[in-house]
């Protein structure tokens, strides 16, 4: 039984998702369709790229995932399938496995070119569909695409480090649900970096000096009760281990989120500056 993933920015107002599960059920009866978010931002390439690298190991080897953003056919954007740590990506060449492949490297990826035998506006539905049921059948993605060697990647979803090593800079790639602001600075590079180290995060005008692992650290004080605490910021390693930068019991139709009250925005710059001094207590919560 094939397992087929869909991620798209779609939404789910119009027939598009629809559409896509009808023609993977047309193709295959038997395949299982699991929709991982048709929520991201329109065209938000780094966004899709976060939640691509959190979501997939989740899913059995051999899973066959279709990636729905920016996904019209260009020179600039061909269309690629690439397997990668056992899944299968179905995906354009527009850098949105640039999060996954920066730690594992595919063992083949091929250019589709199958698009002279289909006339397409919708090439989700029309080509991608087509390629992932292919390959749920068994078949062989040179059949389906001519073999490359490399692809696009996108630098924005790198972090940099300054040449004394006491600096991270880094930036906002997505913004959750709770309006809550994710960087790509993950807890293996702050610690990797930071050895220790007293720091500072600065995120616009907001700065942090301590990063909790878990929201309601924030309110461990027994004085107060949980509800007074709601709209306090802070900083945490989230379940993705990347840092956070969030309001506590967010809700952006009441309290807010990290966006609407710190104003924080995608590709908004976040800096981490390390002082010399080892902090004797270290400045993470653990």
């Amino acid at each position: 039984m094939a397992l087929i993933t869909l991620t798209t920015d779609f939404g789910t107002k119009d027939h598009f998702v629809g559409a896509v599960k009808g023609a993977i059920y047309t193709e295959l009866a038997d395949a299982k369709i699991v929709d991982i978010t048709h929520e991201i931002s329109p065209f938000n390439i780094t966004e899709t790229a976060y939640i691509l690298k959190n979501s997939y190991k989740s899913f059995p080897k051999g899973t066959i995932h279709i990636v729905g953003v920016d996904s019209e056919l260009s020179e600039a954007h061909k269309h690629i399938a690439l397997e990668l740590d056992g899944h299968f990506f179905v995906c354009p060449d527009n850098g949105i496995v640039s999060m996954i492949t920066s730690e594992i490297k595919p063992s083949k990826i091929v250019e589709i070119n199958i698009h002279d035998r289909i006339e397409s506006s919708f090439p989700v539905l029309d080509v991608f569909v087509q390629v992932a049921c292919f390959i749920a059948r068994g078949g062989n993605l040179t059949v389906i695409g001519k073999e490359i060697k490399d692809f696009k990647k996108i630098t924005e979803i790198q972090p940099k480090t300054n040449q004394k090593q006491n600096q991270i800079i880094g930036g906002i790639v997505s913004i959750d649900n709770y309006g809550n602001v994710i960087t790509n600075i993950s807890k293996k590079m702050f610690e990797d970096i930071g050895k220790g180290r007293n720091f500072k995060m600065s995120a616009k005008k907001h700065s942090f000096s301590k990063i909790f692992t878990k929201y309601n650290e924030v309110a461990s004080n027994k004085t107060y009760s949980n509800q007074q605490y709601e709209g306090h910021k802070l900083a945490l390693f989230n379940s993705a281990s990347y840092i956070e930068i969030a309001i506590y019991r967010s809700n952006l139709k009441t309290v807010g989120g990290a966006c609407s009250l710190l104003g924080l925005e995608y590709r908004d710059t976040v800096t981490i500056d390390f002082t010399n001094a080892p902090d004797p207590e270290f400045t993470t919560l653990n």
